[in-house]
């Protein structure tokens, strides 16, 4: 367990609020199932520090260990690609962004946003640590660093005369370790009149939605804007302005410029995490307790439908279906395998459950009765893809942020 908090370094001040048990590497795919089966699980714990109110895992594997051979990949969500355009338009328009700028994305994955940035001509560089990421994005034409981004990254970049306008962290701040190097490599490369944009999971959406299975070793931390303020202001990145977006079930987009100061935007969204209490033990304990209660009204659905002789699978094999399972304690007894649309995923197996990952054609093919829809931030999109499936007779569980089963 951490003894200081890893954004502010106050020690003596990090609590235990939220305990999830232990848990697989939620992205540890694997080609044989016993390997699946026997995944190590590590502790999965949410701390809050009392100093800077960032909530973060009490422990947290090393990230070369969760990124080598990390399989996520955005575009193969039709609703990731569509934000990502959508944002790209809104920073080209506010930023003036043109063939004499230029935009770098922190953890760029496949180039699914600055792909967008490039077709309106916009000069770009991603910089992400995953080989297969980098490699599809070179086939877009994004020219990608494989690298961990900090500070030291920062100084090569700027010593090759890179100032970008804009840098971008899209989901990205919740996965790395030393936040201080990324944001103190942000200031260094940075053009003076330049902006930070960040996105990312937020906290309230979260607790309030319940979103549990999105709590796994490779988020280390969960923000709010009252975190992310006092990380920024620590690098001279002061001057801020905040939107709630939909995305992911709820996130935080963030624009930090140098200086002091934040919009009424800003303000009012500060004032509210207050008055929610973001300090505050007892937002968390709630949490956990409505977590409990989750889980075993999800358990008893698909134990009571399994013993009805019904046929279940599942649809997403990303690392929020992973830990959702693990939650659960849900595998191969109760589901029959589970598909996804990537697929540098399919043929392999879940971490822990040990399913078998297929391509959503298989849903067509075997036909079962009920698939536990594991992608349930993205619940409009699939269920508008199965619409054959369901027009076979196939029900959809929706499992969060309100259990709901879609029928036939």
């Amino acid at each position: 367990m951490i003894a200081n908090c890893r954004s502010c370094g106050s020690e003596g001040v990090v609590r235990r609020v939220v305990s999830l048990g232990r848990a697989p590497l939620a992205n540890r795919l694997s080609d044989d199932q016993e390997a699946a089966l026997a995944e190590p699980r590590y502790p999965l714990d949410l701390c809050l520090c009392d100093h800077c109110a960032l909530v973060q895992l009490g422990e947290a594997p090393p990230p070369a260990e969760i990124f080598a051979d990390y399989p996520y990949l955005s575009s193969f969500s039709d609703t990731m690609v569509e934000h990502a355009r959508e944002l790209a338009g809104t920073l080209i328009r506010e930023c003036s962004l043109n063939e004499s700028t230029r935009v770098v994305e922190v953890g760029s994955n496949d180039g699914y946003l600055l792909q967008h940035f490039a077709e309106a001509g916009v000069p770009t560089l991603g910089v992400d640590p995953a080989a297969a990421a980098c490699e599809l994005a070179a086939q877009r034409g994004v020219e990608t660093r494989q690298e961990f981004f900090g500070e030291a990254v920062a100084g090569d970049l700027a010593a090759e005369g890179i100032s970008p306008r804009v840098i971008v962290a899209n989901n990205v701040m919740a996965h790395v370790p030393d936040v201080n190097d990324v944001v103190a490599g942000v200031r260094v490369l940075l053009a003076e009149d330049g902006m930070f944009v960040i996105e990312t999971p937020y906290l309230r959406d979260l607790i309030g939605g319940l979103e549990f299975d999105t709590i796994y070793h490779e988020h280390v931390f969960y923000y709010s804007l009252t975190s992310l303020q006092a990380l920024l202001a620590r690098h001279g990145l002061g001057r801020i302005d905040a939107q709630r977006v939909p995305i992911h079930g709820g996130s935080l987009r963030v624009f930090a410029r140098a200086g002091t100061g934040a919009t009424p935007a800003a303000e009012r969204l500060l004032a509210e995490e207050e008055e929610w209490g973001v300090r505050r033990t007892e937002a968390y304990s709630e949490f956990s307790a409505r977590v409990d209660r989750r889980r075993q009204q999800l358990r008893d659905l698909l134990n009571g439908r399994k013993d009805a002789g019904r046929r279940l699978a599942a649809y997403g094999a990303a690392a929020k279906g992973v830990m959702l399972l693990n939650a659960l304690d849900v595998g191969s007894e109760i589901l029959e395998f589970v598909v996804d649309r990537n697929p540098k995923k399919q043929g392999r197996f879940l971490p822990g459950s040990g399913l078998r990952i297929r391509p959503p054609d298989d849903l067509l093919t075997e036909m079962p009765d009920d698939v536990l829809l594991l992608a349930w931030n993205v619940a409009g999109e699939v269920i508008e893809q199965q619409a054959e499936y369901r027009g076979r007779g196939g029900s959809l569980i929706v499992p969060l942020p309100e259990l709901r089963v879609v029928e036939p």
